[in-house]
């Protein structure tokens, strides 16, 4: 049996083809099957940014979900920041575009 994990955070940018294709749907999905916590949002036209706070193996996932996007999305960039958890979210959101 393997012991739990500390909690991490996961910033997460995406670009390309990420809108208007069930992105952030995809992603919050994702995210709450796997158990996280955060939130996700369309930030310009061609981005979608997520911050996630879970078992860093959890998040690893949770970023190979969103780098390969629903079908008809195309990810043509990604930047991934890994951060120390805050506690500050009970569950998984979409929030208002920027």
């Amino acid at each position: 049996m393997s012991e739990p994990q500390d909690p991490g955070r996961l910033h997460i940018t995406v670009k390309g083809r990420v809108q208007n294709v069930g992105f952030r749907a995809h992603v919050e999905y994702g995210a709450r099957q796997l158990g996280l916590t955060g939130w996700v949002r369309n930030v310009g036209y061609d981005s979608v940014e997520a911050v996630a706070e879970g078992e860093r193996e959890k998040l690893e996932r949770l970023a190979e979900i969103i780098q390969a996007g629903p079908r008809g999305s195309q990810v043509d960039e990604s930047a991934v920041e890994w951060q120390a958890a805050t506690s500050e979210f009970t569950y998984f959101i979409v929030r208002r575009s920027v």
